[in-house]
């Protein structure tokens, strides 16, 4: 048995397929003609363009929306200036096209791998699938085909590329193991989206699995099994038609209202990172979007994005919605992300340095441009805005301050706006859990970043693996700050959130009922088994569960309590 990483629910028993990377190695050898060397390189990025694009009206009509938006940035890296000019700079100098496609796609690939933030260490990946596919070109292989695969196939490959699941056989692939990528991985998004049952970081799986043999993908557990036996058929066979009975049964909840089973009504909502996100949170039946990244638009773009580029991307979404609440996190960026045209400079511990709402509110004019197109778009829906990583009240202020300007610029220019616009926090920080009083008689809703308030409190990296057992919303100091955030929000009569990964899980779900979380926002597949798990407690019984929680002293205490009292 091989352990990994859950990324994708479900029970996936087939046959091993193992994808096999095209071998893309070169000799360095100085071109005879550098212009001839350029206009190779050219051909390969027009080509590899004209092929995204392809891949990204495929996707689209297969409902991928997600991975095609993902597809979108290999377009950005392939027409990127600043690489083009880094190669063609290579070859005159006297480098082959192959060698400076190799090292400038690799300058960038080692940047992006050194952020902290994880969504932006994801972006690496981005860089290594448009390396693999110009080189594919200019040495004139075959890149990776999940195009035609036999039936009942567990594809395993290093790295499940946004471009291999372009045209990826849907009908004939049951699981999904790769070497590499964590659950906010592409990898993960996809297989997320595609509904197969996958496990990530199996070390080696290339190697260690036989192309052929028998496999069992439990992607839940994040487990692979090889060469079951008879009885571990049998076993994850009965896992399997359980899995697909449940999944079926959560239908019975499309279309409902999200309550508690004594009828307490509760907000279940969608996380997104783009505006083509909407339409799978959508199809999911949300009731709003909990979280909108909105730095993915800074990142996708090679200079600050213009505050009609912006207004479109926020309409669009808030369109989407039809009048469903949607709250835009304005720019949470920093130093650990070096997105160039910022000019951010180097920060020995960037995860507490200049960044999100800090980086914002000394950039105050730029801040503006994102402020007034959230305005301009809270005219055509439910617009709230969201302050990331604040830990002072004059944080808050001051962001209001700004918004309080820019309508007044809007009213001169005779622009439309929702003039009762709500503005709260995302509580992610010890230092916002302390304040949490002061800042909900400020804020208009809180919403619970779990994420980083438990790397924050346990003074634990969630990449770390050698700290991970430290990383656990489970912790006794987490539950409890839990407890005094929603409490303080409960008590100023404000909306409190949580769009933390927390807000999914079946676990800890009642203890949220009990301390009076108003709202859930989720990834959009998990959005039916969180109002089904809602729907099965009344306050009294999660209300008795919490009373015993809070009287426990560690992780493995109240994970335990809470797994004897699942439903």
């Amino acid at each position: 048995m091989f352990e990994g990483v859950n990324a994708s629910d479900g029970i996936g028993i087939g046959v091993a397929r193992i994808a096999v990377e095209p071998d893309l190695s070169f000799t360095p050898h100085a071109p005879e003609d550098a212009e001839a060397e350029k206009a190779r390189y050219a051909a390969a990025v027009e080509k590899f363009i004209g092929q995204t694009n392809a891949q990204i009206e495929s996707m689209n009509a297969k409902g991928l929306d997600g991975a095609a938006a993902i597809m979108g940035a290999h377009i950005e890296f392939a027409e990127d200036e600043g690489i083009k000019d880094m190669v063609n700079g290579s070859i005159d100098s006297g480098m082959c096209a192959e060698q400076a496609v190799s090292e400038a796609y690799g300058t960038y690939y080692t940047m992006f791998s050194n952020m902290d933030d994880e969504l932006f260490r994801e972006r690496a990946a981005d860089v290594l699938d448009v390396r693999t596919g110009l080189l594919a070109d200019l040495l004139g292989k075959e890149v990776v085909d999940l195009s035609t695969l036999p039936e009942n196939s567990v594809v395993v490959v290093h790295e499940l590329t946004p471009s291999m699941t372009a045209d990826i056989d849907r009908d004939h692939i049951v699981g999904i193991v790769t070497e590499t990528g964590g659950r906010t991985s592409h990898s993960a998004i996809i297989a997320r989206a595609l509904e197969i049952p996958a496990v990530l970081s199996v070390l080696d799986a290339t190697k260690n699995l036989k192309g052929g043999a028998m496999v069992v993908v439990d992607g839940s557990k994040g487990k692979v099994i090889s060469e079951p036996t008879d009885d571990e058929l049998e076993h994850y066979r009965a896992k399997a038609k359980q899995y697909a009975e449940e999944k079926a049964a959560l239908e019975a909840y499309r279309g409902k209202e999200t309550v508690t089973a004594d009828g307490t009504k509760k907000l279940l909502v969608a996380n997104i990172g783009n505006p083509d996100d909407a339409n799978a949170a959508v199809e999911h039946d949300c009731e709003g979007v909990g979280l909108f990244r909105s730095e993915f638009l800074f990142m996708d773009a090679k200079e600050l994005p213009t505050e009609d580029e912006q207004f479109a991307a926020y309409q669009k979404v808030a369109l989407r919605m039809k009048g469903m609440p949607v709250i835009i996190r304005t720019l949470d960026v920093g130093g650990d992300k070096e997105i160039p045209y910022l000019n951010l400079q180097h920060e020995d511990n960037p995860f507490m340095g200049f960044r999100a709402v800090r980086y914002c509110l000394n950039n105050p004019e730029q801040y503006k441009v994102q402020l007034t197109a959230l305005l301009r778009a809270s005219a055509f829906g439910d617009i709230k805005i969201m302050l990331p990583l604040v830990t002072t009240l004059d944080e808050v202020r001051e962001a209001k301050a700004l918004i309080e300007e820019c309508k007044k610029e809007l009213d001169a220019r005779g622009v439309a706006y929702n003039k009762d616009i709500e503005v709260g926090t995302m509580i992610e920080t010890p230092a916002a859990s302390l304040i949490a009083d002061d800042l909900a008689a400020e804020c208009d809703f809180f919403s619970i970043g779990t994420n980083d308030l438990i790397g924050y409190t346990m003074c634990a990296d969630r990449g770390n693996d050698r700290v991970s057992y430290l990383y656990q919303v489970y912790q006794p100091a987490v539950i409890r700050s839990l407890k005094r955030i929603i409490s303080e929000g409960n008590k100023a009569g404000i909306m409190v959130g949580m769009c933390g990964e927390a807000a999914a899980d079946p676990l800890l779900i009642p203890l949220l009922i009990s301390f009076g979380l108003d709202e859930f926002s989720v990834s959009a597949p998990s959005i039916l088994r969180t109002r089904r798990i809602i729907s099965e407690w009344t306050k009294e019984e999660a209300d008795a569960l919490a009373e015993k929680v809070l009287q426990l002293h560690t992780a493995a205490e109240v994970k335990a309590a809470l797994q004897a009292a699942a439903k």
